[in-house]
């Protein structure tokens, strides 16, 4: 096995303790001007680079700590799995079951988007097509796409649009919606509201929480925790939450 040089024992050490560093800093570190000297160093320890800040900042595969998607953001650094901007963003579309739009895309990523979308299509490595005026970015894989298209068309049929049927009084509708809302916990009207907010897409924060009577940032943050599955499942019902067993007994006993 070889041993590491000093350089890189340094690099390791100025990696564990501040998590990122800019290429200055590290030739800073090393005592050099050089940057092929630091990348050469830098290679020896699989690094990452930054897709935010014009790729500015550096760290270390085995410092970074991924989520399901790949992505790890420190502090204003933003990293991934896939180092480019968008080879991170082709991968996401290809997880999705519907697709996206730039906005749902920025969401996830914490950053601007278009001109990485640009040289997607450019590239022919992602697929683009307009829904409810709204550019939508699928898959190449043509079957993977045909079943976004089919979920992005079905997921527009939402509670926004029952605006549009004259026998349903919107006033009922809102207070019915309220009930059911007011039954749920904290975390279950965060994830309920964001999930209505992105069947409706551009807009819907607002429409969501006006209508649910909650603040627009909550439903941002719900939809936000299912764009990047950062859902926390076992919390979600609070302490003490739940049908217990011997409720469900003493009913059948009633009943006989």
């Amino acid at each position: 096995m070889k041993t590491q040089s000093l350089p890189s024992k340094a690099l390791l050490e100025l990696f564990k303790k501040q998590k990122i560093a800019t290429i200055e800093e590290l030739k800073l570190l090393l005592s050099t001007r050089s940057r092929m000297t630091v990348f050469r160093h830098l290679k020896l320890l699989d690094y990452i680079t930054s897709y935010s800040h014009r790729g500015r900042f550096y760290s270390l595969k085995r410092i970074a700590k991924f989520n399901q998607l790949g992505l790890w953001f420190f502090k204003f650094a933003k990293f991934s799995k896939l180092d480019t901007l968008g080879k991170t963003i082709e991968y996401i579309i290809d997880l999705s079951d519907r697709g996206y739009s730039a906005v749902e895309l920025e969401d996830i990523l914490e950053i601007k988007v278009d001109d990485a979308l640009l040289g997607l299509i450019k590239n022919k490595t992602t697929v683009r097509e307009k829904a409810d005026g709204v550019y939508i970015y699928f898959s190449k894989n043509h079957s993977l796409r045909k079943q976004q298209v089919l979920f992005r068309k079905d997921s527009t049929q939402n509670i926004g649009n029952i605006k549009m049927n004259p026998d349903i009084l919107l006033n009922e509708l809102k207070a019915a919606l309220v009930m059911f809302v007011s039954l749920l916990n904290e975390k279950q009207r965060r994830i309920y509201a964001g999930y209505e907010s992105l069947k409706i897409g551009r807009g819907g924060d607002k429409e969501i929480a006006e209508l649910l009577d909650l603040n627009v940032k909550t439903v941002a943050r719900g939809r936000r925790e299912i764009l990047t599955k950062k859902i926390e499942f076992d919390t979600i019902r609070r302490t003490g939450g739940g049908r217990k067993g011997t409720k469900k007994k003493s009913r059948i006993s009633s009943k006989e």
